[in-house]
């Protein structure tokens, strides 16, 4: 199991042991004393799954009172996810780092608390798994705009397909009083 670290501090990318042979697959998808060890802390306390069309672009999604770490993989299909750092005073603040997961590539991106998130689909569906560090709070939600200038996140489709939420999203700018502190 390899733990590389992005341009992000906090942000990491794993790559399973997938052991395959005539019958399929296996892989740990979790194991909290490895992924510790790899940086990735926990305690996780919920986990998601969601199912989504290609040309779907979810995010960017943080909550501010109940901070979410996510530890997110693609069960199925293949997206490119991103992380982008929002907190206020950081040396990397308004910075993105992205990564192709897929069910082939059994490759999984951590998100720290502080951090927003969002992904794109990039086959004709995306299951989607992520364990959370904090349960969700409608309350705290804030989502930011996923095509702000700012951030310049590369996203590799164009014109997606956006909830209402998402599409009305504000800028970083908009917002910076409610952005968490580093």
């Amino acid at each position: 199991m390899r733990f590389l670290p992005t341009e992000l501090p906090g942000v990491v990318l794993i790559e399973p042991d997938v052991h395959r042979d005539g019958r399929g697959f296996f892989l740990e998808t979790f194991h909290a004393h490895k992924y510790e060890e790899g940086g990735v802390r926990g305690p996780f306390v919920q986990d998601n799954h969601s199912h989504s069309a290609r040309g779907t672009l979810r995010g960017l999604h943080t909550q501010t009172r109940q901070a979410q770490g996510k530890l997110v993989r693609a069960v199925a299909g293949e997206m490119f996810d991103v992380a982008v750092d929002i907190r206020r005073g950081s040396p990397t603040f308004a910075r993105w780092v992205g990564a192709t997961l897929s069910g082939e590539n059994f490759r999984q991106l951590f998100i720290p608390p502080g951090f927003a998130h969002g992904f794109c689909v990039l086959s004709e569906r995306v299951d989607v798994e992520y364990k959370c560090t904090d349960f969700y709070d409608p309350a705290s939600e804030l989502a930011v705009a996923w095509d702000d200038p700012r951030i310049g996140i590369a996203w590799p489709i164009h014109d997606p397909i956006l909830s209402t939420k998402d599409r009305a999203a504000p800028r970083l700018e908009e917002i910076l009083e409610r952005l968490p502190r580093y």
